[in-house]
């Protein structure tokens, strides 16, 4: 028979009785693998993933910053090319305002070689 440390030996002669306790024993809970391991979030994988997300912040802030920034310029250049076409408008508006009058049409088509119109012609009816 092996004997074991701290195992009380019992007698056949009486029944043992049940055990009662006083406090009714808790269900045991079950705990993870890494508290049974005493083993806590690694800080450096947090302190590395913090910088991460802070890198990716600052990545989508400047991104930002970059299409205002390119926006401005697009307006800026459309507001230039405004200026300038109502500058060729106006200057169009005075050339035509200059050369719509009745000498300077004569004096191109002059110019252009052609001739004024003598008298006019009155053919007989037949």
């Amino acid at each position: 028979m092996a004997v074991y440390e701290g195992v009380r030996p019992r007698s056949i002669a009486l029944p043992r009785g049940r055990q009662t306790t006083a406090d009714p024993t808790l269900p045991r809970r079950r705990a993870r693998a890494a508290v049974r391991a005493r083993r806590g979030p690694n800080r450096h994988a947090l302190i590395l993933g913090g910088i991460v997300v802070a890198f990716m912040l600052g990545f989508f802030s400047l991104a930002q910053e970059v299409r205002v920034s390119a926006t401005a310029h697009d307006i800026g250049r459309l507001q230039l090319v405004s200026e300038r076409m109502d500058a060729r408008l106006q200057e169009l508006d005075s050339d035509l305002s200059r050369l719509g009058r009745e000498p300077a049409i004569r004096k191109l088509a002059l110019d252009g070689g052609l001739i004024q119109l003598g008298d006019t012609v009155v053919l007989p009816a037949r």
